[in-house]
Parts: C-alpha cells; sequence; structure tokens
C-alpha cells in the first residue's frame, strides 16, 4: 500500500522542512520510490533542496484551489509521496481528507495517509497535535516527532494524561528526532543544498563531515523505529555511506571511524534520555 507522508506541524519554525529534507534523503539513501511534493508556498526550501522530481500543490479552502491538492492521491496511487506542509494549513487539509472522501477512496486504490507531527514541546504545539488526533481518531497514522533540537527534556508531557490516553489508545509511534549542529545545518542552509551535496562539501572539513554523518544515521534510525516505510534488509543500498554501519567519510587521505548514534536517538515512548 503506498502512503501520504503529511509533515505537519502546524506551527511555524518547528522543524517541518528539516524533518522533510530528512525524510528525502532517507529515500534516496536507502533507494526507496517517492516522489517529494512541496505545498509551502511562502518558503519552498524543500523543494528548493531537491527540485528533482518535485510536483507543487496548495491546500486551499477557496473554490477555485480547492482541487490544486487532488494531484497528491493520483500520485500516491503509483508511489509513496512526501508532502512538505506549510504552516497553519489543518483546515485546508482536512477539509481536503473529508470533503473528498479520501480515506475511503484509499481504500479503495491502496493508498494510506501517515502524519509526521512535527512538535517542540511547547503547550501550543502539544495542544495542536492533540487537536489532530482527535480530529481524525485513529484514521489516519500519526507519528509524533519530538524535536530534541528545540528541546531537551520532554518529562514534562509524562504529567499530560489526555495526550499519554491518546498515544496509547491509537498506538502512536514516537520518535526522537536529533539536534543537527548549526554549522553544518547554516552551510546547507545558506548554500541550498542537499545532504548528498553537503557530504561532498570540502568547506565542512572532516569533522563537520563527521557531524553531519552521524546526524543522519541518528534520525534515519529514529524514522526506522517508527516501522512505517517497513525497510527490509535488501532495500538498503550497501554502497551508500549513511546507509551501513561502518561508512567511510573521504577528506584527503584520511578515513573517518564511525561514530555512534547521537544520545538524543531514536527511542521508544516510555525510555528516558540517558544521562
Amino acid at each position: 500500500m503506498a502512503i501520504i507522508h503529511f509533515i505537519d506541524g502546524e506551527k511555524g519554525g518547528v522543524g517541518k522542512s528539516l524533518f522533510a529534507r530528512v525524510m528525502v534523503q532517507y529515500c534516496i539513501d536507502r533507494q526507496l520510490p517517492h516522489v517529494l511534493v512541496e505545498a509551502d508556498r511562502s518558503n519552498p526550501d524543500v523543494g528548493e533542496v531537491y527540485p528533482e522530481g518535485c510536483e507543487r500543490a496548495v491546500f486551499s479552502e477557496a473554490e477555485r484551489k480547492a482541487y490544486d491538492a487532488d494531484r497528491i492521491f493520483d500520485l500516491a496511487i503509483k508511489t509513496p509521496v512526501i508532502v512538505n506542509l506549510p504552516a497553519q494549513v489543518f483546515p485546508a487539509v482536512t477539509d481536503w481528507i473529508e470533503r473528498n472522501g479520501v480515506l475511503e477512496m484509499g481504500a479503495q486504490h491502496g493508498v494510506s495517509i501517515c502524519k509526521w507531527f512535527i512538535c517542540t514541546g511547547g503547550y501550543d504545539s502539544v495542544q495542536l497535535f492533540i487537536q489532530s488526533l482527535k480530529q481524525f481518531d485513529g484514521k489516519v497514522q500519526h507519528v509524533f516527532v519530538r524535536n530534541w533540537g528545540l528541546c531537551d527534556d520532554w518529562s514534562h508531557l509524562d504529567s499530560r494524561d489526555e495526550l499519554q490516553k491518546l498515544l496509547a489508545k491509537q498506538k502512536v509511534p514516537v520518535l526522537d528526532f536529533p539536534k543537527f549542529s548549526y554549522r553544518e545545518r547554516d552551510h546547507l542552509d545558506a548554500k541550498r543544498i542537499s545532504f548528498s551535496k553537503g557530504r561532498e562539501s570540502g568547506e565542512l572539513g572532516v569533522l563537520g563531515k563527521q557531524r553531519l554523518h552521524t546526524f543522519l544515521k541518528s534520525a534515519y534510525q529514529a524514522i526506522d523505529q517508527a516501522n512505517i516505510w517497513k525497510l527490509s534488509q535488501s532495500e538498503v543500498s550497501p554502497s551508500n555511506p549513511t546507509a551501513t554501519d561502518e561508512p567511510s567519510l573521504e577528506a584527503g587521505k584520511a578515513d573517518i571511524q564511525t561514530a555512534e548514534p547521537a544520545a538524543s536517538g531514536s527511542k521508544s515512548r516510555n525510555s528516558k534520555r540517558s544521562s
């Protein structure tokens, strides 16, 4: 069954674009078929970084633009689709799903929906996630993505009874998205280049490339843990440096030993952060 992967979060500045870029790179490195759909008109940075084969779509409650997003479903019938959503689009996306009977049509055509909801740990961010869970009541798969780049302590959510009950009831995977070092991120953002090109950049230096590699390795392990892509070992390219356990990052004549995953890598929902 193909999946429409909505990279969501509703608020601006929660890390949707970075997570979407990692998801696209994940598919490239794992050689997984996918199509990127850039739905953020105000800041289409994911589409700019990964322009090859990128489609455009707009979610709008305006009648004359209400059909623009239909392209996403048509694409998903053939291959998984990654949709980079803009902020404050929940009403329009929900309207598109409900008005068109997307869930019912998906059952007929073998297309499901997964919301990767990026959260900062702040009250408003968590409430928006709860709103989405309640709206779809288990009919849409959600993944709760805890952005450790914006919050380094998530223990306060353990006492949020409503959240914990919804997570348990709907069996929502919870993954920890690791922090990406500012220096390497700023370099990629300024150059508007992909992670692939970042790995080849001589400007990052030996340790900069290693930090980038470690970040991607941790992020990929988190995505794997959610078990949405249902990745098998045969689908991992043994020649790809981020898909193996023993990569070699070339910098001059020096070989870099593989670093262990960052401490903020994948964890189960009930696990505690190591000290």
